[in-house]
């Protein structure tokens, strides 16, 4: 798809050997082998933004292998009329590939900070129903769905990354700024009428850090979101941790309490043996056996209850002493 100037657009097929000998470029320049990357060659600016695949020149601007990626709704709808003027971009009054170029990276821009936007609701709405100090046990489907959220915001700050360092790698040669003037090398003439004063290179340099300072703020976005999933996940297992101590503490009275029950019930056991003794005959042993049996028993598990709350209470820390006036005197010499 082309884009001129002026706005008008035309789609054409043409094969890639015909098109780079057309634009005077290499064949490996049009292989696009990094995902991002902002290169000049021969009078034309090579762009590669994830599945967007561009070439810019002084007069138009050439959108490659774009079908099926989900970018005809921008090129159709938004990318022609900035071109033409009728969009918001600060460089209309500049020579065409400014105009390109921050169409481009504004397009890229609003990507990232629409899947930021998709992920943040899903993420916050996850927290906040898993971050619960009532929670006995964690929703499955809700950590799942956090992983997920996760996952993507990890891939999300690794384009971010990405589409900084490719900024930053021009930014901080200038020799490179000042090979994306195409107008400045192509056309001197149109160059010095279209300029009026004005630094073409500090343009193209205020226009890069413009998109690195949002793509900075998107990541630093992405950056306290995912702190936040790693707090929260800490919150989450301190509180599944505490009520799973609770339930083993409650195990282990009900276990010394059975043990307690088990130890004196011996004793029903043995008067319950087909042995004769003089005990049979006097009505009052059997409540005196079974009030024995229960008031040992409730004395051998309070016994093993208060072993249990003094082994597992923390223990306290050792008492600060005070220091002598002369100890301190000599450590403030020393």
């Amino acid at each position: 798809m082309k884009f001129e100037s002026d706005g008008s657009v035309t789609s054409f097929e043409k094969k890639k050997t015909e098109l780079y000998q057309e634009l005077g470029l290499q064949a490996r320049d049009l292989r696009f082998q990094h995902l991002t990357s902002i290169t000049s060659r021969n009078n034309a600016i090579i762009i590669r933004m994830e599945s967007l695949k561009a070439v810019v020149t002084p007069q138009c601007l050439l959108v490659l292998d774009f079908r099926g990626l989900g970018l005809e709704k921008w090129l159709v709808l938004e990318l022609g009329p900035q071109l033409a003027g009728d969009g918001n971009l600060a460089t209309y009054s500049l020579p065409f590939e400014f105009r390109a170029l921050e169409a481009i990276l504004q397009h890229r821009v609003n990507v990232l900070q629409m899947r930021l936007h998709e992920v943040q609701p899903q993420v916050l709405d996850c927290l906040e129903s898993l971050v619960d100090s009532k929670l006995l046990s964690a929703d499955r489907s809700k950590l799942h769905m956090l992983l997920l959220n996760s996952k993507s915001l990890s891939e999300l700050e690794t384009d971010i990354k990405v589409f900084k360092e490719s900024l930053l790698k021009i930014l901080d040669e200038d020799e490179l700024i000042d090979e994306l003037c195409l107008t400045k090398w192509s056309d001197p003439q149109v160059f010095e009428e279209s300029s009026l004063g004005i630094d073409h290179a500090e343009e193209m340099e205020l226009l890069l850090e413009n998109y690195f300072m949002q793509a900075e703020e998107l990541g630093n976005k992405a950056r306290e979101l995912k702190d936040l999933i790693d707090d929260s996940e800490s919150v989450i297992f301190i509180n599944l941790d505490s009520h799973r101590n609770v339930m083993m503490r409650l195990n282990l009275q009900l276990t010394m309490g059975t043990f307690s029950l088990s130890l004196f019930g011996l004793m029903g056991v043995a008067f319950g043996m087909n042995l004769e003794s003089s005990f049979e005959e006097d009505p009052r042993v059997f409540w005196l056996v079974t009030g024995f049996m229960f008031l040992g028993s409730g004395l051998i598990w309070r016994r093993l209850l208060s072993f249990l709350g003094r082994h597992l209470e923390p223990s306290s820390p050792p008492p600060v002493r005070n220091t002598p006036s002369c100890l301190l005197f000599l450590s403030s010499t020393l």
